[in-house]
């Protein structure tokens, strides 16, 4: 097949399927273009029934695939990891199962190249034959992460959080060593990267995310909120997986400090999160001052739909923000933190706004909510600038180049 020698093992620390949250949209479309070039082998973790119940679906491109439930003993992993001075994100995703699976796959078919998604996975790439090809997707830089969570939380904890960062830095730096190509979600992540490990620009590159510009549209198939569900008032709105530190911390932040300012202007606005396993302190706004907080729902489509604005107020963000993307995609005029925008090739005041500090927020999207038009020439070029810049297809475009080439100088030797 174009592209590639042979076949690929693609190895994820969640199945990538359906593409219903940020990792799972970026893995699902790497495994469905790298599909569309050789047959692929599929190794995954998941994280409960429901995500098993996507096996089946998955099969339909796969050559083969293995799907293992995520190791339920997690203090057992966790201690395990202290005791082997491993980080402990890393151990948290040992399974023998899979280093059975990855074995046997290698020993029995002609795999020219392991696609790594997620630095969890890196573990079942060490030893690979010196003609297989090695793939490393970090995303992000999850040591910097880790290392953001223990700068802003003290006792056990932000001892935990300092040493996870400080060990998964080193382990970042070994696994990219061995890599043939380390990819990162942005330029800025793999700037940074290079930077800190010395490493050249061939050796890490950026694979930037899309977005489904077809099914998020505002003129797509979808059923719109009943007018119960989008009640009267302005609607603020925030997407994400809500049981994510970042996201948590995120709309807390935003219901207890931005919301009072904009409800003393638009007393009648509300504050829309909208996102599965929503964390008990989550759980708790709800009801509280304008917020109502969703839970998981089939379609975030109309709920971007009904909103007058988006918000992305993370302090913590590394990376490209699907969510941001997906609300610039359907035209919605987005208020984000410098943090969440910084990785988005867009222009501050024209296809979004960027918040530069905690404090602004509130009133920024007061000024939007009191100017529709003006909210509605933002959401206008937000989404002419997904059109331009974000199409799943250019974004994947570089990974059938990605599967040829040399083996890296540590792999070569």
């Amino acid at each position: 097949m174009p592209g590639a020698q042979g076949e690929i093992l693609f190895l994820a620390h969640r199945i990538p399927w359906p593409p219903d949250r940020g990792d799972k949209i970026r893995s699902h479309n790497e495994l469905r273009a790298l599909a569309a070039l050789a047959p692929v082998h599929v190794g995954c973790f998941a994280d409960d029934e429901r995500d098993e119940s996507f096996a089946a679906d998955m099969a339909q491109i796969s050559a083969t695939q293995c799907v293992v439930r995520r190791p339920g003993n997690k203090p057992m992993a966790a201690l395990r990891g202290l005791a082997r001075q491993d980080p402990l994100s890393i151990a948290l995703f040992e399974s023998a199962q899979m280093h059975a699976y990855v074995r046997k796959t290698l020993a029995e078919r002609p795999i020219s190249t392991v696609f790594g998604f997620s630095g969890q996975v890196a573990q079942y790439a060490q030893g690979l034959p010196a003609d297989c090809r090695f793939i490393m997707d970090f995303v992000d830089i999850d040591s910097a992460k880790f290392t953001a969570y223990g700068a802003t939380k003290g006792g056990p904890m932000g001892w935990v959080h300092r040493r996870e960062g400080r060990i998964l830095a080193d382990y970042e730096r070994a696994v990219a060593m061995q890599a043939d190509v380390s990819l990162f979600v942005s330029d800025a992540e793999a700037g940074l990267f290079r930077q800190t490990n010395g490493l050249p620009a061939d050796r890490v590159q950026a694979l930037e995310n899309g977005v489904a510009l077809d099914y998020f549209a505002q003129e797509a198939a979808f059923a719109p909120l009943s007018p119960g569900e989008r009640g009267t008032g302005p609607l603020i709105v925030f997407t994400g997986q809500m049981d994510y530190r970042p996201n948590v911390e995120a709309v807390i932040d935003f219901a207890e400090r931005s919301l009072p300012k904009i409800r003393a202007v638009h007393a009648d606005a509300r504050f829309a999160i909208v996102g599965r396993n929503p964390a008990p302190p989550v759980r708790a706004l709800c009801g509280t001052g304008g917020v109502l907080v969703t839970g998981a729902v089939d379609d975030v489509r109309p709920w971007l739909a009904a909103a007058d604005v988006v918000v992305a107020p993370l302090r913590i963000a590394r990376g490209i923000q699907n969510k941001i993307l997906e609300a610039m995609a359907m035209a919605k005029p987005v208020v984000a933190s410098g943090e969440a925008a910084e990785g988005i090739d867009a222009t501050d005041g024209r296809d979004l706004i960027v918040a530069p500090t905690p404090e602004a927020e509130a009133d920024l999207v007061i000024s939007l909510l009191s100017d529709p038009a003006g909210a509605a020439a933002i959401g206008a070029a937000a989404r002419v600038r997904v059109e331009q810049r974000y199409s799943w297809a250019a974004a994947m475009a570089p990974l059938a180049s990605l599967l040829s080439g040399d083996r890296s100088p540590a792999r070569a030797a």
